[in-house]
């Protein structure tokens, strides 16, 4: 018996019935991104390994744990790009954006790859929606940020809430670590093994685990990073919380919110909905002030978010999408009827109509249940005894009138009837 093969674990197939919400998440995600000044980018699956060392940090478990990274024919070192902010900095770097115009905002809806542990709205291969704005440092476009994820969310009808906060930039991070890493040596016993091993690689980072009882800890007794800001990064976080407001963009500060990477600065947020569970992250963003120039440009301030489709979709579930309606099925019966109609079928289709035929050499019933299947506007019936009249049947399968039009002129009516 020979093999029957499956997707590769952690990965899935998108299959007709569900691919419509995925046409229609990424239709609403260029419209809305498009009316913010945002232009599409896309990037390699395949980036160099180090440009994700570079920019994610070696101890994040993204770099030390999840990344599909091997030797290529020419002994290069690449990997499956594990998360997308830093390919599109790369690009933006490479190919001087930055002298078009003063602000590059850029989307993407692209495929990334970890090897983590498969679980609901996470896995192997993911899909996410992104944007980046590179080439401001003020607190406006923190907001305009925040408030294009928040209207691409209601516009999918999927409620949320957003949680805000500022880790500072670096001049604000030795105070605050050392403060930190004194509570995470007094607690250590009780803390799990991956936070263990942070406080002495990256104890910011603890902040950002999932473990629960790790959680509780730090809620109770971790000294709050936005207590530790200085005065510049202080009034920064200030004016963004004035901007959402003005925009009438709801939002919770959460003093203890970190982004996962390295390279982020300042204001971080998350985008957070019930409708998925315990692990409630939609999407995750904030300021990356210092990425740029760490992947070779100058330094430039950015700020962006990824948003996870898959946790989208989980969220949207409720939310039916109606396949598109087919415009005409063409009944064919016989040998010479087919060479007729196959050429009448591709005009009407190149005028921009659905138009779908029997190519299955099948009886007339089983033709009218497909066409009826696919819930035609219009079924068009042509056999022996209409090419001897030398018409074709239409039928309003709403109505069920029908009526008879010459063969020749067919597609002209067709087109013109609809």
């Amino acid at each position: 018996m020979s093999r029957k093969f499956q997707a590769v674990r952690g990965t899935k197939d998108i299959l007709p019935g569900e691919v419509e919400k995925w046409q229609f998440v990424e239709s609403v995600t260029r419209e809305i991104c498009e009316c913010f000044g945002f232009s599409e980018i896309r990037t390699p699956i395949l980036e160099t390994t180090d440009l994700f060392v570079r920019s994610s940090g070696e101890t994040t478990d993204l770099v030390s744990k999840e990344m599909y990274s091997f030797l290529d024919k020419g002994k290069n070192q690449v990997t499956m790009k594990p998360e997308l902010t830093a390919p599109v900095v790369r690009a933006f770097v490479q190919h001087n954006l930055a002298a078009i115009k003063g602000l590059t905002k850029l989307f993407y809806i692209m495929p990334g790859f970890r090897q983590e542990r498969p679980q609901a709205g996470r896995l192997r291969q993911f899909h996410q929606i992104g944007v980046e704005a590179i080439g401001s440092e003020n607190p406006e476009i923190d907001a305009e940020v925040i408030a294009l994820a928040s209207m691409l969310y209601s516009s999918f009808g999927v409620e949320h809430s957003i949680a805000l906060n500022s880790i500072g930039a670096p001049c604000c991070r030795p105070n605050y670590i050392e403060k930190l890493t004194a509570m995470l040596a007094e607690q250590k016993s009780n803390l799990c093994e991956t936070c263990q091993t942070r406080i002495e690689k990256n104890p910011l980072r603890t902040l950002d685990c999932k473990n629960e009882e790790c959680q509780k800890i730090y809620r109770n007794d971790a000294p709050k990073i936005t207590e530790n800001l200085c005065d510049d990064c202080s009034n920064h976080f200030e004016e963004v919380k004035q901007h959402l407001d003005n925009l009438g963009v709801d939002y919770k500060i959460d003093p203890f919110l970190v982004r996962g990477l390295d390279y982020y600065t300042r204001t971080a947020f998350e985008f957070r909905s019930a409708a998925i569970g315990s692990q409630d992250a939609l999407c995750g963003g904030g300021r990356y002030d210092l990425l740029v120039e760490e992947l070779g440009g100058k330094p430039t301030p950015a700020i962006g978010f990824a948003a996870g489709i898959e946790r989208l979709l989980m969220a949207m579930e409720s939310i039916e999408i109606e396949p598109p309606i087919l415009d005409l099925y063409f009944v064919v019966l016989g040998d010479l009827a087919r060479t007729k109609a196959i050429p009448m079928v591709m005009a009407i289709r190149a005028n921009g109509f659905r138009v779908e035929t029997d190519y299955l050499r099948r009886s007339m019933k089983a033709q009218m249940r497909e066409a009826n299947k696919l819930g035609t506007k219009f079924v068009a019936i042509l056999g022996d005894n209409e090419l001897e009249n030398g018409i074709v049947i239409l039928k309003n399968m709403e109505t069920s009138e029908q009526s008879e039009i010459p063969i020749d002129e067919f597609v002209e009516k067709f087109i013109q009837l609809n």
